[in-house]
Parts: C-alpha cells; sequence; structure tokens
C-alpha cells in the first residue's frame, strides 16, 4: 500500500511542477529583472551619494562575486553619476520605476498560477508592485553587511541572510496574492525558496567570479552579460520551484496536521 501511495504522491509532486512550468516562469523573469530592474539600479546609483555606491557595489561584489576587470567597469558605471542624472532627472526615477514593476507583475503571475488563484485587479495591487521593488532594493543594498553578520562574521551572517531571506519571501507571497491566502500556508514556500536562494547565493560565490573572469576574458563586457542572465535564469528556477513545491507541501495531508497540532 505505500509504494502506490508515494507514486501518486510523486505524480502530484511532478505535476505540480509542471503546471507551473519553473523553466519558463524564470525565463520570463529573467528577462524582465535584466531589462528593467538592472536600469533602474543604474538610475537610482546615479543619485545615490558615495557611500551608497560604494555600499551597491560591495553587495553586488557579495552576491554574484563579481571582481577585476568586470568590477571595475561596475563601480565605473555606478560612478558616472553625472551623465545619467543630467539626462534622466527625476521623471527619470519614477519612469525607471514604473518600468521595473514588469518585474513585480510577472513574480505577482507566478505566485497567482502557484496557488491557482484569478489575477487581482489592478487598483488592489498596483502600490504592492511598487513596495515589493522599494524593499527588494533596501535588501539588496544591505546585502553586503548582512553577509559580514553586521561585523559579528560570517557565520552569524549566512543565519541572518538565511533569517532575512525566508521573512523576504513570506512577505512577498503574501503581498502579490493580496493576502488572498493565510500567513501559515505560505510558511513552506517562504521556507523552501528562502532557503533555497541563500544557499544559491553562497554557492555562486563560489562558481560566479570564474565564470565572470573567462566571460570577460573572451567576449569582453559581453561575457558578464550572459554569465549574469544565465545567472539570473538559474536563481528564478530555484524561487519558482521554492514557491511552487510550497504551495504543494502547504496543501499536502502532513502539513495539516503538523499545523492543527500548534
Amino acid at each position: 500500500m505505500r509504494l502506490p501511495a508515494a507514486r501518486a504522491r510523486l505524480r502530484r509532486f511532478t505535476g505540480r511542477l509542471m503546471e507551473v512550468n519553473p523553466l519558463d516562469s524564470a525565463f520570463r523573469l529573467a528577462a524582465q529583472t535584466f531589462l528593467a530592474a538592472i536600469p533602474l539600479l543604474l538610475v537610482v546609483a546615479a543619485f545615490a551619494p558615495p557611500p551608497m555606491k560604494e555600499l551597491m557595489s560591495e553587495s553586488l561584489t557579495a552576491v554574484l562575486g563579481i571582481s577585476g576587470d568586470t568590477l571595475q567597469e561596475v563601480r565605473t558605471a555606478y560612478g558616472a553619476s553625472g551623465t545619467v542624472r543630467d539626462a534622466s532627472g527625476a521623471v527619470g526615477i519614477v519612469v525607471a520605476m514604473l518600468s521595473a514593476t514588469a518585474v513585480s507583475r510577472a513574480l505577482q503571475a507566478v505566485c497567482e498560477r502557484c496557488w491557482r488563484l484569478p489575477k487581482a485587479s489592478i487598483l488592489s495591487v498596483a502600490w504592492r508592485w511598487v513596495a515589493w521593488l522599494a524593499v527588494w532594493l533596501v535588501v539588496l543594498f544591505a546585502q553586503a553587511p548582512l553577509r559580514r553578520g553586521f561585523g559579528w562574521g560570517p557565520a552569524p551572517g549566512f543565519l541572518l541572510s538565511l533569517a532575512v531571506s525566508v521573512l523576504l519571501w513570506w512577505w512577498t507571497q503574501h503581498l502579490m496574492l493580496c493576502a488572498r491566502i493565510g500567513w501559515l500556508p505560505l510558511l513552506p514556500g517562504a521556507l523552501l525558496t528562502g532557503t533555497g536562494m541563500v544557499l544559491f547565493a553562497y554557492a555562486s560565490g563560489l562558481v560566479m567570479p570564474v565564470a565572470m573572469r573567462r566571460g570577460y576574458e573572451e567576449f569582453g563586457m559581453l561575457g558578464p552579460v550572459f554569465t549574469l542572465l544565465t545567472w539570473l535564469v538559474a536563481a528564478f528556477v530555484v524561487a519558482v520551484a521554492g514557491l511552487a513545491l510550497g504551495q504543494w507541501a502547504a496543501g499536502s495531508a502532513w502539513y495539516a496536521r503538523l499545523t492543527s497540532r500548534g
């Protein structure tokens, strides 16, 4: 009896993944991030004071593991604030923020697909797209000190990164679903996605420096661009799979028993 039950769970498990299609969703999210969110970083950096620019460079180094010539190119891009600021102005920030909401909208669609919910009305979600981007920017800026544990060391930094990541994805689901799903059912997705993203980020610190350096040596600045796109796709595969499997776990009998005991 155990074998048929295990097979049935496995079919539901794989069927849930196929329904959400993590690879296709990851490609869309990666494309939107590259085309909309990264330009937003450049515009924000143009208006940021020098300490914030340096913090952003350190955080990108912590997340992507970039170094050497690639890091120098990034610092040059963030340092060239005058031209961008003069060309864009305050209107540029607004336009960049509105364009970057494409990432928020794509992520909202993934969350709704995971939970089989209809699209929410634009009046109830428009402000959520901007709020999510604002919080995402703050968390990105904080990656370097967060990894260092705010001076406590790498071990506390790892635990802090894990806690922040889980809380961020817990809040992200609740926000994008317009509070149509309670906090407790969203916890498995937060744990899976938050843990997966932190492990992926730390593994990237080992792989990305070599990949970025080789890409730069072979193709110039196009090499790191290709590497970054690949990294974005892989990161969003982890995120989408975690959200989908979190919904599957939240609807399982064992999770219902676990939460009922609490």
